[in-house]
């Protein structure tokens, strides 16, 4: 099984390739050009340095949100684009679920936080098992005070990582009751490895779907969409 992951659902743009228990290669950029710029590139230096043939892979990763909006159309429309070209499947994996998976193994909770401004994360929290990562609150759209108040009743230790963490770092040490700390720097942003090697519990259990059906999951309205409802509530009073 050889998966191909990506995720442009945030800050960073990443690229992998997942054979069974093994990467084969990743390529991950945090950097200040947009992912329109980079993700292709980047898919291409990894073709050409482990001579990789894409017919060769048998499904497509993509975070397939929450995150950025423009983000996600990015990633999601390579993941088509790539999907029907090569006539393969594509899995779409939790933004959250993808980025808590980097901290596999992990005995605190996982809370990764993604910045959705307005005081807002993309959260939820996770545990490792036994039989491997497990959802305790599944991905949403919250307060960063809800999630807060949500681990500080389950009463156990929590590690965060996410571009969320230096938005909300000095909240969550004013706010936290319990032992909590932060993923390092190698593991605390979005990684399309992570995204590939989830994805192939996905292939196993048949979690695919075609190409042509695939849409991202925002989670939430974007602002000009938010802003255009609002503007309309506002004429509908006026009348």
């Amino acid at each position: 099984m050889k998966i191909l992951g990506l995720d442009s659902s945030g800050l960073v743009a990443s690229v992998a390739v997942v054979e069974e228990g093994n990467l084969l290669a990743e390529y991950t950029v945090n950097y200040k050009k947009t992912h329109s710029q980079t993700l292709l590139p980047m898919l291409d230096a990894i073709v050409k340095m482990i001579d990789l043939d894409l017919d060769a892979i048998d499904a497509i990763a993509v975070a397939g949100g929450p995150g950025s909006f423009t983000g996600l159309r990015i990633g999601s429309a390579t993941a088509k684009g790539l999907g029907l070209a090569l006539k393969k499947p594509l899995i779409q994996i939790p933004t959250v679920d993808g980025l808590a998976y980097n901290l596999w193994g992990s005995r605190d909770m996982v809370c990764p936080l993604m910045d959705a401004r307005r005081n807002q994360t993309y959260t939820g929290l996770y545990e490792f098992t036994a039989d491997g990562m497990e959802t305790l609150k599944s991905q949403c759209a919250v307060g960063i005070d809800e999630i807060v108040e949500e681990i500080n009743n389950r009463n156990r230790p929590v590690v965060f990582l996410g571009d969320g963490v230096p938005v909300f770092r000095l909240y969550l040490e004013e706010n936290c009751r319990g032992p909590y700390s932060f993923a390092p720097a190698h593991l605390n942003k979005q990684r399309a490895a992570s995204v590939a090697a989830l994805a192939c519990s996905y292939y196993r259990e048949g979690n695919t779907q075609p190409a042509a059906e695939h849409s991202p999951d925002y989670l939430r309205l974007s602002q000009a969409e938010r802003e255009r409802q609002a503007k309309e509530r506002q004429e509908k009073q006026r009348t």
